[in-house]
C-alpha cells in the first residue's frame, strides 16, 4: 500500500493540525472525492471550505492530481492511484 500525499494550502492548514501535507492510505485507485473525504473525515470545516452543499468543488478551489487539473479530467471522479500527489489550491481574491 502506497499512500497518497495531499498537499494542503496555507489557509487550510489550521484545519488539519497545521500540517502542510496529509497522507491518505490507498491500496487501489480511488476517485478524488474519496481522497478528499478521507482528509475531511472528522474535519467538517475543512470539508465545507473545499466543497459546497451539493458536494461539488467550490469554484475558488482547484485540485490537481499529479499536476493535472481535475476540472479538465473527470472532476471529482478523476482516479487517484496509490503513490500519487494531490494538490489543493485555494484562490485568494482581493483588491
Amino acid at each position: 500500500m502506497s499512500p497518497v500525499t495531499v498537499l494542503i494550502p496555507t489557509l487550510l492548514r489550521p484545519l488539519v493540525g497545521d500540517r502542510s501535507a496529509v497522507e491518505v492510505p490507498l491500496e487501489a485507485p480511488a476517485p478524488v472525492s474519496a481522497v478528499l473525504d478521507s482528509v475531511a473525515d472528522g474535519r467538517p470545516v475543512f470539508a465545507r471550505r473545499i466543497r459546497d452543499e451539493t458536494g461539488a468543488l467550490r469554484r475558488y478551489v482547484n485540485v490537481y492530481v499529479d499536476g493535472e487539473d481535475v476540472r479538465r479530467a473527470d472532476g471529482l471522479a478523476t482516479p487517484v492511484s496509490p503513490g500519487s500527489e494531490v494538490m489543493i489550491i485555494q484562490s485568494v481574491a482581493g483588491g
